[in-house]
């Protein structure tokens, strides 16, 4: 009767649900803190988006310690104490992509080895600063910056379903919180 114990089971469905949980308690956080950014208040009366954020939190269960969590790095503000900083890191992906990746963390070399962690598993590698920023150019829209690609670059199609795998491993780390890419989805 091997395999067949009553503890085994319940471990192996508490861990599959436990991980879905931790995935959409991880993507409403990240709603949660852009909120909080864009709106400049961790107030919900006078932020319309943190309030909606808020309500998603609920609905998903979210224990209030990680809304808490997630409001004080939206406010700019670490659990330790420190400081949250923006950190641009350029990488290089599949088929030639250039990737800007950027994070919000109190922890840059935890951040770093994630990102560097990903990119390694999916054909990717971490580059030296100015590698690839110069292939996009910034774009300054209501306040918030963002990158768009100079030339976009078209990719084969094995070449675009490691760049999703890569880009998917991306966005599950916690301080990602943007990611530009000057691959297009056409073929050469």
């Amino acid at each position: 009767m091997a395999g067949h114990s009553k503890w085994n089971n319940i471990k192996n469905k508490k861990g599959a649900a436990d991980a879905k949980k931790g995935k959409v308690f991880g993507q409403v956080a990240k709603q949660i803190r852009i909120a909080v950014k864009e709106g400049g208040s961790d107030d919900p009366a006078s932020n319309p988006s943190l309030r909606l954020a808020l309500d998603k939190a609920k609905a998903a269960n979210m224990p209030r310690v990680n809304i808490d969590r997630a409001l004080r790095k939206g406010m700019g503000k670490s659990d330790s104490g420190g400081s949250i900083q923006e950190v641009l890191y350029e990488a290089f992906g599949p088929g030639g992509v250039a990737l800007l990746i950027e994070a919000v963390t109190d922890n840059v070399n935890r951040t770093s080895s994630e990102v560097k962690f990903a990119l390694t598993r999916n054909q990717g590698s971490l580059s030296g600063p100015g590698s690839a920023q110069f292939l996009f150019q910034k774009i300054t829209e209501a306040g918030t910056l963002s990158y768009e690609p100079i030339q976009p670059l078209p990719l084969e199609q094995e070449h675009r379903e490691v760049l999703e795998a890569l880009l998917d491993a991306l966005k599950e780390i916690e301080d990602v919180e943007e990611i530009y890419t000057t691959a297009t989805h056409e073929t050469a």
